[in-house]
């Protein structure tokens, strides 16, 4: 299988291969779909108002991926935490149907949050929390993009299981000789 990217001409990304797939910002049209793509992938699901909250707050951090019939076979929803100190980007959720799952549409989509994160709002860094056990989610944000488990967040989730804390520095912190990027095994400031 060989897949090749090419830029278009609004930014989007277009996968070629046996389907065509566009990376792109979501619109209010796709939230019903991203909500739908959640419950048929994953075991934490939101009310649609939380989808429409992150749309309304950060428009730029939602992104879908649709594939040539217009049908929506994943998304990313993030948005901006406002710690004290230092605000940053944060992954809320990472869906991809089972269908369209191994061919890099995960990486893709993160991609493209975290340009995002990092032109739009000039976030530091980004984080999320991901479960224990979640082996291949584990393995695309350590291995491939970079990210590194800052804590364990003991009984985060609504059936008991621990989180990873997990991070990807964009930029050194403000005032630091700390190298930026991910993957580097130090902890972000703030």
């Amino acid at each position: 299988w060989r897949w090749r990217w090419r830029e278009k001409e609004r930014g989007e990304r277009r996968e070629e291969g046996i389907a065509m797939v566009c990376i792109r910002t979501a619109t209010i049209d796709d939230l019903l779909y991203m909500q739908q793509c959640n419950l048929m992938s994953l075991p934490e699901n939101y009310q649609f108002k939380y989808y429409l909250y992150h749309l309304l707050s950060w428009p730029q951090l939602l992104q879908v991926a649709e594939d040539e019939s217009g049908r929506i076979v994943g998304y990313v929803l993030a948005k901006m935490e406002e710690d004290p100190g230092e605000s940053h980007g944060h992954i809320t959720s990472l869906a991809v149907n089972r269908t369209s799952r191994k061919v890099g549409l995960a990486t893709r989509l993160m991609m493209s949050a975290h340009d995002s994160m990092d032109e739009v709002f000039q976030s530091p860094f980004v984080s999320l929390h991901v479960r224990v056990t979640n082996k291949a989610a584990i393995h695309l944000y350590k291995n491939i993009l970079k990210y590194d488990v800052h804590d364990v967040e003991e009984k985060y989730y609504a059936d008991g299981e621990n989180a990873f804390d997990m991070r990807k520095r964009f930029r050194k912190p403000t005032g630091s000789s700390e190298k930026g990027g991910g993957g580097e095994g130090k902890k972000p400031a703030g």
